[in-house]
């Protein structure tokens, strides 16, 4: 049960920041969404700082799962890579909602040290996976110049769906990162690996009541 009801507060803090924006997601908001007593939220996640915290953590966590999913369908090193690619920008990831979460998320990070924590194993995590892949087809400082220009553009598409007033759609935000390793690999390394379907991450979701607007859909791509 206590799993559950922490599940209940992470998502609902997701659907808060998306629809009532970061300045007005409180434990109260938070706690009317998953249709729970604010009291509850104190004594799972001690306050607003914590239960931010943990949020972050398990986007971190749902992604880090859904790219190891991809990459052990992977066959070849620019199948990996792509992997990572299409994991990033999969119908699980790629939503409003946890593009919201992620913008508000990065906002913070210079004033917390422990999301700040959480960006940098994220960002670690991304650059180790692009470039143990590029190693294998690449020089040393042409895989290395390689995968921070991939972690920059896809972190780059994603602050864009965050800003835009037309984000770039999924497979749209897809087909200029192939372009890009297209340009960098050559048409025929990438032209030969298909798009992923990216197998969802077996993690279960519990339900979040609605309150004031729908719950967060997360597979409700990012784009109009």
């Amino acid at each position: 049960m206590e799993e559950i009801r922490r599940r209940q507060l992470i998502e609902a803090t997701i659907a808060s920041i998306h629809y009532d924006g970061y300045a007005n997601t409180t434990l109260a908001r938070i706690a009317r969404r998953a249709g729970l007593s604010a009291g509850i939220v104190a004594h799972y996640f001690d306050d607003r700082a914590g239960l931010l915290e943990a949020t972050m953590r398990h986007l971190a966590e749902d992604l880090r799962l859904q790219v190891i999913a991809a990459l052990h369908r992977a066959e070849s090193p620019e199948a990996r890579v792509l992997a990572i690619v299409d994991a990033n920008f999969s119908d699980e990831q790629y939503v409003p909602e946890l593009v919201s979460a992620w913008l508000a998320f990065w906002g913070l990070v210079r004033q917390s040290p422990r999301l700040a924590r959480i960006q940098h194993v994220y960002q670690r995590r991304l650059h180790s996976n692009l470039l143990h892949a590029l190693r294998q087809i690449l020089p040393d400082d042409r895989a290395e110049r390689l995968a921070r220009g991939l972690g920059a553009l896809i972190d780059g598409l994603w602050l864009n769906s965050a800003l835009a007033e037309r984000p770039i759609p999924q497979q749209e935000a897809r087909a200029i990162l192939r372009a890009y390793l297209a340009g960098e690999l050559g048409p025929a390394a990438v032209a030969e690996v298909p798009v992923a379907e990216v197998p969802v991450a077996e993690v279960p979701v519990a339900e979040v009541p609605a309150a004031e607007a729908p719950a967060a859909d997360h597979r409700r791509r990012t784009s109009r």
